[in-house]
């Protein structure tokens, strides 16, 4: 290739590529899309990958803005940066150099990174990031990981923030695949145990957990944000308990921390129909505290945290604990019973199967 050739080349490239982002910023700034769909569209669709956006944050906001000013002088108009990405810029938001862009990324501390689970802190606050891409299943291992950064935290700090380190889920549910390697008979006391545990200790801490949903939030991963104080949602979130799908129950709380939420009658409708629900919807039910567009989703989730860890720990800790006084332990472990029933059955088998084998399953109540 000839030399001209080649810088005609770059030069197609590089118009390409500044013009899809100010076309993706264009696109959020008029709410035809959110930043996650924006980036999964293009590369769903489009076959571009990474995604625009997250392009954009690996390059860095403010060589990104630079490019399209001189793009503006040379090529005209059509180049103007956007609104969003010169507030973006404003507010030290440069992409994953600086922990934010479009998208967050973890900045874990030193010795702070387990398999599936990093910490983060910034002063009295703490993030754990959900890291197992691209579903963040919660397995026995990602609960063990959560309950020792748990551990670390609890009473420590003033507010742990959970959210995803990507942008395709916060959490999809429970490791079916793992499911298929345990004995119906130690379900509970592996898994289920363990997570009533944790979640028990999160609801009674002194620490105030906000969960920071930027997409699905299904089965486990729905009764993980449910267990917090405080449900900060992305306009891409959604959330649904579909367990019955594959023939078994909820395990971590669905049953029961789902109708003090949303009230007995739409609790059992998501838990026997199974088909989530949008973070509007969840606002509108009461599941979630604020609903924002994807790529204010942290931000806000941080500003939340800000103004919680002004708080006092005593009255903050006092006022979680009466306000679960009730007869939650007691349905947990109905419930904890009824998950051990309906995992042995060869329903649940049948449902887990055809999940895996991606056909439709063959109910038969056995």
């Amino acid at each position: 290739m000839s030399t001209q050739a080649e810088t005609a080349t770059a030069t197609l490239v590089e118009r390409f590529s500044l013009k899809a982002i100010v076309e993706s910023c264009l696109v959020i700034e008029e709410g035809v899309a959110g930043a996650k769909d924006v980036d999964l569209g293009m590369m769903a669709g489009a076959g571009i990958l990474p995604g625009p956006l997250s392009r954009a944050d690996e390059q860095g906001l403010d060589s990104v803005l630079e490019a399209l000013e001189r793009a503006r002088s040379e090529w005209g108009e059509g180049f103007e940066p956007p609104a969003l990405l010169r507030r973006l810029v404003a507010q030290g938001r440069l992409g994953r150099k600086s922990g934010q862009g479009f998208f967050p990324y973890p900045r874990p501390d030193e010795g702070q990174e387990r398999e599936t689970v990093l910490l983060e802190t910034r002063g009295d606050i703490a993030i754990a990031w959900l890291n197992r891409p691209p579903a963040n299943p919660l397995s026995p291992q990602l609960i063990g990981d959560l309950a020792e950064v748990w551990g670390e935290v609890d009473g420590k700090v003033r507010v742990l923030v959970i959210a995803s380190s990507n942008i395709f889920t916060f959490s999809a549910g429970a490791d079916i695949k793992a499911f298929t390697q345990m004995d119906p008979a130690k379900a509970g006391p592996e898994l289920l145990d363990a997570g009533h545990a944790l979640m028990r200790s999160v609801e009674r801490s002194s620490t105030i957990t906000i969960a920071s949903v930027n997409s699905l939030a299904f089965g486990g991963g729905c009764e993980l944000t449910m267990a917090c104080d405080f449900r900060i949602a992305a306009e891409a979130a959604s959330f649904g308990q579909p367990e019955i799908n594959l023939g078994i129950i909820p395990g971590l709380g669905g049953t029961q921390r789902l109708p003090r939420l949303v009230g007995e009658a739409k609790a059992l409708e998501m838990n026997l129909v199974g088909e989530p629900i949008s973070a509007f919807e969840a606002h509108r039910l009461g599941l979630v505290n604020q609903v924002v567009p994807d790529h204010e989703l942290f931000d806000t989730s941080l500003s939340w945290a800000r103004k919680l860890a002004g708080q006092p720990p005593i009255a903050v800790e006092r006022i979680k604990n009466v306000s679960h006084a009730s007869d939650l332990d007691e349905g947990l472990r109905a419930e904890a019973e009824g998950f051990g029933t309906a995992f042995a059955s060869e329903d649940a088998k049948e449902g887990i199967s055809a999940f895996l084998q991606k056909r439709q399953p063959s109910f038969k109540g056995e």
